[in-house]
C-alpha cells in the first residue's frame, strides 16, 4: 500500500481529489455503477482534463502503479487494488457539436444523454446504445452496439479522432492517418492503450423516429419469439429489434407488472415516421395479448423509454455471446435455457438483431470483429447465480466470440481474447507490446503485450 506521503505527492500536481483508501470521500470516489466489482486502490484521483490526465498517468509510469481508468463503471472486470491508481474521469464532461461538419466531441466523462440532446436541435444523434448513463468513451472503445447500428454500423465505425495518453504519458492524437496503428486498436480494443481523454465522431441525421416496446406475459414466450425471429428476416436496416426474456425482482422503482414474474419485451427503433412504425409494429401485436404497449413516434431524446434499463446503481454480471444464427432449433434451445419453466436464475436473457450495416465493413478498418454474426445474446444476473448457464447452453449456435461490451463481472477479466477473431487478437497484443510493454493499463479486459514473431 502506498504512503499517505505518496498520496499527497500527486494531489500536489492535480487540482481535483486524489485520495487514499483513509480518506474522506475515497468510497464516493472509487464507486461505479455496476457494483459486482468493488474498486479500492491505493489512490484514486479525479482528473478534470487531459493535462490532469497527462499528469497521473506520468505519475504511475514513473512509480510503476498499475492504473485503471472509470467514467460511469458500467462494464467492470477486474477491480483495481492494491497498489493500483484508478483515474476517475467523471468531471471531463465537454461536449461540442459541429451540425455542418455532422460530428460530435466528446471528453473522457461524458454519458450518451448529453451528446443526444446536444445533436438533437440540429436533427442529428449519434450511434449511441440503449441506456442514457452509458460513458460515450467506454461504450465506444468496445465498439459501440447501437439502437441505430442496422443502418450505420458500429459506433466505432464512424470514429474520426481519438485524443488519448499512452502509458509513456505523451499525449497523441490518433486517427487514419495520424497513428493510424493506433487508431485501428483504440476502435474495438478497449482500454488498453491509455487514457482517451476526447474522442471525436460521425452523427447521422434522424427527422423522424418511432420506437418504444411490447411486453407480453411469460406463457407467451414460445410464440413471441418465433414470430420475433421470423419478422427480423424481412425488416428494412432502418428498423433495429431486440426481445429481451426478463424476470425482475419484487422491489421498487421496478413496474408491477414486472415484478416476479417472467415477462417478454420486444423492443423497437425504427428510423421513420410513426404511420410506417405501425405497420411494421402490426404482426407484432398479433401474436399474443400484450401487458403494456409504448409503441410511438418519439423525439430521438426519449430513446432511453425503448429499453428502460436500470438507472441506479446495482451489482450484476453480464455475459455474452454471438450467434451464427436463430433458427428453430436455436430458439427452441434458448426457450429450454430460459423460457417458462426453465431453472434460469438471470434477470435478463437478451437477443439484438444484428445484419444490416454491422455486417459491411467499414470505410476505416478497426478492431471490431463480429461482423458476421446474425444476432447478439446476453444476460444479466445478480450474484449469486450462474451467469454463464445460457450463453454456454447456446454455444452449439455460436460464432465462439463474446460481445466485450456486455461482459462484466471478476470472472471476465481474461476473456478479451474471446472478443476478437485470433488475427485480430495478436496485432491488439502487437500494438500493446509497443505502446505498453510493461501492461500498464490491465484492469480491464486485459489484452497482454505480444511479442510479434520473427
Amino acid at each position: 500500500m502506498y504512503r499517505s506521503a505518496t498520496v499527497r505527492e500527486l494531489a500536489g500536481r492535480l487540482s481535483g481529489p486524489a485520495l487514499g483508501p483513509a480518506d474522506d470521500g475515497y468510497a464516493a470516489e472509487v464507486a461505479g455503477f455496476n457494483q459486482v466489482v468493488q474498486h479500492r486502490p491505493a489512490i484514486v484521483v479525479g482528473v478534470r482534463d487531459a493535462a490532469e490526465v497527462r499528469k497521473a498517468v506520468t505519475f504511475a509510469a514513473e512509480t510503476g502503479m498499475p492504473t485503471a481508468v472509470q467514467a460511469t463503471g458500467h462494464g467492470p472486470s477486474r477491480a483495481a487494488d492494491g497498489a493500483g491508481l484508478l483515474i476517475n474521469t467523471r468531471r471531463m464532461t465537454g461536449v461540442t457539436i459541429d451540425p455542418v461538419a455532422r460530428t460530435a466531441r466528446a471528453e473522457a466523462g461524458v454519458q450518451w444523454q448529453q451528446v443526444v440532446e446536444a445533436a438533437a436541435g440540429h436533427g442529428l444523434a449519434p450511434l449511441n446504445g440503449s441506456s442514457p448513463l452509458v460513458g460515450v468513451v467506454g461504450y465506444t472503445l468496445g465498439g459501440g452496439l447501437a439502437l441505430l447500428s442496422r443502418a450505420y454500423g458500429f459506433a466505432a465505425d464512424h470514429v474520426t479522432a481519438v485524443e488519448v495518453v499512452t502509458p509513456d504519458g505523451c499525449s497523441r492524437t490518433a486517427t487514419a492517418q495520424q497513428n493510424p496503428d493506433l487508431f485501428w486498436a483504440l476502435r474495438g480494443g478497449k482500454g488498453n492503450f491509455g487514457v482517451v481523454t476526447a474522442i471525436e465522431f460521425g452523427l447521422v441525421p434522424v427527422t423522424r423516429f418511432y420506437g418504444g416496446g411490447l411486453f407480453f406475459p411469460g406463457e407467451s414466450a414460445a410464440d413471441v419469439l418465433h414470430a420475433w425471429r421470423s419478422w427480423t428476416e424481412s425488416v428494412p436496416e432502418r428498423t433495429a429489434s431486440s426481445l429481451a426474456l426478463l424476470r425482475m425482482p419484487d422491489m421498487e422503482p421496478i413496474p408491477a407488472f414486472l415484478r416476479g414474474k417472467l415477462v417478454v419485451h420486444v423492443r423497437i427503433a425504427h428510423l421513420g415516421p410513426g404511420d410506417e412504425g405501425e405497420r411494421l409494429a402490426g404482426p407484432l401485436r398479433k401474436i399474443a395479448p400484450t401487458l403494456v404497449d409504448t409503441l410511438a413516434e418519439m423525439p430521438y431524446t426519449r430513446f432511453a423509454d425503448i429499453h428502460n434499463d436500470p438507472t441506479f446503481p446495482i451489482p450484476y454480471d453480464e455475459r455474452s455471446t454471438m450467434l451464427r444464427e436463430l433458427g428453430q432449433g436455436a430458439a427452441d434451445d434458448l426457450l429450454s435455457l430460459a423460457g417458462p419453466g426453465s431453472d434460469c436464475t438471470d434477470i435478463m436473457v437478451e437477443l439484438r438483431h444484428m445484419g444490416g450495416a454491422l455486417s459491411r465493413p467499414p470505410s476505416v478498418a478497426s478492431a471490431v470483429d463480429h461482423r458476421e454474426a446474425a444476432f447478439c445474446l446476453s444476460t444479466l444476473g445478480l450474484p449469486g447465480g450462474r451467469p454463464d448457464h445460457v450463453v454456454d447452453g447456446m454455444a452449439p449456435w455460436g460464432t465462439g466470440r463474446s460481445y466485450l461490451n456486455f461482459l462484466a463481472g471478476p470472472e471476465t477479466a481474461r476473456s478479451a481474447e474471446r472478443g476478437y477473431t485470433p488475427a485480430t487478437y495478436a496485432r491488439l497484443g502487437e500494438i500493446k507490446a509497443r505502446y505498453d510493454p510493461e501492461n500498464l493499463f490491465r484492469f480491464n479486459h486485459n489484452i497482454p503485450p505480444r511479442v510479434k514473431s520473427s
